[in-house]
């Protein structure tokens, strides 16, 4: 995609980019390549073209993030994970080592195994960033609907609206899923 169009690779604050790490600038497509700030990335990542990476984001080694895809907030993402272009891999997501990711991650959940799947709430990394035990368990039930009742997708979000009650988490995971252009991880 690129042809010598002036784009840019903004890296945030604090952020620590081990050895051997490269981060491709934007092309044509979106103009530049962003990570936050306070992120980590460890040795040999690399991170394509046109991708936009939140804040407080920690990337291990030997992970390679394709063109395009956009990682939201506090995502832990493990060494030798391989993820598709155009993926969203939602906040506070933990990745499994050596993980392939081929569709949208939601947010605040765990996944591992091949093919990826979804193994449950990352109630230790959201615990670790002070969500209260209640926020946690709403969020587990939110996603009970998504991956444990045997519902479609649009069935689950409709369910969850209705016997969910709002609140900014449910709401970010409703409107994800909604905007998964990829669709994303089941269980």
């Amino acid at each position: 995609k690129f042809n010598g169009e002036i784009t840019t690779a903004e890296i945030g604050d604090n952020t620590t980019l081990r050895e051997c790490v490269t981060v491709n600038r934007g092309t044509i497509s979106k103009g530049k390549t962003v990570v936050g700030n306070n992120c980590l990335l460890m040795a040999y990542v690399h991170i394509g073209h046109d991708c936009k990476l939140g804040n407080n984001i920690i990337i291990s080694n030997s992970t390679n993030v394709a063109g395009e895809i956009i990682i939201d907030d506090f995502a832990v993402i493990s060494g030798d994970v391989q993820i598709h272009q155009f993926v969203h891999i939602g906040g506070h997501v933990m990745i499994s080592g050596g993980s392939l990711v081929r569709k949208d991650v939601p947010p605040y959940i765990t996944v591992a195994r091949e093919p990826l799947n979804y193994v449950g709430v990352n109630s230790v990394g959201l615990s670790r960033r002070g969500f209260s035990k209640e926020k946690i368990n709403e969020i587990q039930d939110t996603y009970r609907f998504v991956y444990q009742k045997g519902l479609n997708t649009a069935q689950a979000l409709e369910v969850i609206e209705k016997e969910i009650p709002q609140s900014d988490e449910r709401d970010y995971i409703i409107n994800f899923i909604k905007s998964a252009e990829r669709g994303i991880t089941k269980g």
